[in-house]
């Protein structure tokens, strides 16, 4: 913690950590589901601050006791180092924790797979990726649902939507993993279709946005939706629902698309769409009212161009590159398994890196 800024920070914590624990204990709070999750979350976030910021002020007093005692006690004296390491430790960790940070890190996400260049193998390649982060949900107890998916004829995927949620609020919930998905991936392998065993070079796209608990900012019109019902559809584009239960909802100011046929009926697939179209105007929003957002946001797609991309997916090889930072590995079999956290830890790490740099 730096001494010259921390106390100013850490007591306003203080103070809404125990107002929050407060609410927390009162029963009231509970009769609204949504001002509990918020709380909660909120909670969650500053909880591992309030847990370093005690270990520290243990370890600061515990290294007085030590330097006070040292004069008169030479296994007091020989305590001082030990614990002026470990208060510097925890001063770095809180200062860390303090640091800016994307105040969407708690959020869950909304997911978009689209196919690009490279037709069929294209379609494919998207399936992939969607598999890849549902694996990767499952591997961290994250809830999946999926929002609406179009098929291409050997079932992959033309676009498909996900609703990917964490169990319990968490200070780093899905948006501080997944926010860094958001561009154009490029694979790099013999296509299912292809008869000579050339290896081609094809696209997909990934949009991420997060899915806050209430979107307050964003009211919508229902003139300025065109809403247009139809079969749900499974793979190859076979109907599975014999009612037209399933909604598709364009924005006609932004031309924003959103299609949802998970749920039951036809109600409950509009309510659940606007929700989506709701978050995705928040994140419109955002991008047009902070620059700095928008900067970051640059990442996502524009094109779904192999030109564009910021990950290769190279299976000749086995390799995976993310050209954004610089990272490499041999294990993409792994990586489309699901498992993404050393990858996520690098790209994480970088962003952090960016932060601070930016103070």
């Amino acid at each position: 913690m730096a001494d010259k800024t921390a106390p100013n920070a850490i007591d306003d914590i203080l103070a809404e950590y125990q107002g929050l624990e407060s609410q927390l204990a009162d029963p009231a709070l509970h009769n609204d589901p949504g001002a509990a999750r918020r709380v909660g979350k909120r909670f969650a976030e500053l909880g591992p601050i309030m847990s370093t910021y005690n270990k520290l002020t243990s370890a600061r007093d515990d290294l007085a006791a030590a330097q006070e005692l040292a004069a008169d006690d030479s296994s007091f004296a020989a305590e001082v180092p030990g614990l002026a390491a470990q208060v510097e430790e925890l001063d770095k960790q809180l200062t860390d924790l303090l640091a800016p940070r994307d105040p969407h890190d708690g959020d869950d996400v909304i997911l978009e797979v689209k196919s690009g260049e490279g037709g069929e193998e294209s379609a494919l390649f998207a399936s992939d990726l969607a598999r890849m982060y549902i694996r990767y949900a499952e591997r961290h107890g994250w809830k999946v649902e999926v929002l609406g998916v179009t098929y291409s004829d050997l079932d992959g995927y033309k676009d498909a939507s996900f609703s990917i949620k964490s169990k319990e609020a968490t200070r780093d919930g899905v948006w501080s993993k997944l926010k860094f998905e958001g561009g154009v991936h490029r694979v790099q392998r013999v296509p299912v279709t292809e008869s000579q065993g050339r290896i081609h070079t094809s696209a997909a796209g990934v949009l991420v946005y997060p899915e806050p608990d209430e979107v307050e900012e964003v009211e919508i019109d229902e003139k300025d939706l065109r809403i247009d019902v139809y079969r749900s559809s499974g793979k190859g584009g076979q109907g599975v629902n014999t009612t037209d239960s399933a909604v598709r909802l364009t924005h006609l100011p932004t031309g924003l698309v959103v299609t949802c046929q998970n749920e039951r009926s036809q109600l409950q697939n509009k309510i659940r769409a606007k929700q989506v179209l709701a978050a995705r105007l928040q994140a419109l929003l955002e991008e047009q009212a902070d620059a700095d957002a928008a900067a970051g946001r640059a990442t996502q797609i524009r094109t779904v161009d192999r030109s564009e991309r910021i990950r290769t997916y190279n299976f000749p090889e086995n390799r995976i590159a993310d050209h954004r930072i610089g990272f490499k590995a041999h294990n993409l079999d792994s990586v489309l398994d699901g498992n993404l956290d050393d990858l996520f830890t690098a790209l994480g790490e970088a962003d952090r890196a960016a932060r601070l740099a930016a103070e």
